[in-house]
């Protein structure tokens, strides 16, 4: 394990002083945490543009164009949200 001394400004200490005893884990527990979920974000980011770079897009049109423009059938429909004002 690698120690590493971090600064942080005053107010950032004190929202993880406040987010670690909230959750029951020391400060270094919730920033390993957050650090790792970071790192694995960007991972995750730099894979979606790898496979971005390899797409074909004219393969994926030429697929699309395919596709019968046909209505949904009825079980097959978007269903009204009714917390949503004028939904659909």
């Amino acid at each position: 394990m690698t120690t590493f001394p971090l600064r942080l400004p005053d107010h950032i200490m004190q929202q993880a002083r406040q987010a670690a005893e909230a959750d029951g884990v020391s400060i270094n527990q919730l920033l390993t945490a957050f650090v790792a979920e970071g790192l694995g974000h960007r991972r995750g980011l730099a894979e979606i543009r790898s496979r971005a770079a390899r797409a074909d897009v004219a393969a994926a049109r030429d697929l699309l164009d395919r596709v019968p423009d046909t209505d949904p059938g009825d079980d097959d429909r978007l269903r009204p949200d009714p917390s949503v004002s004028g939904a659909f």
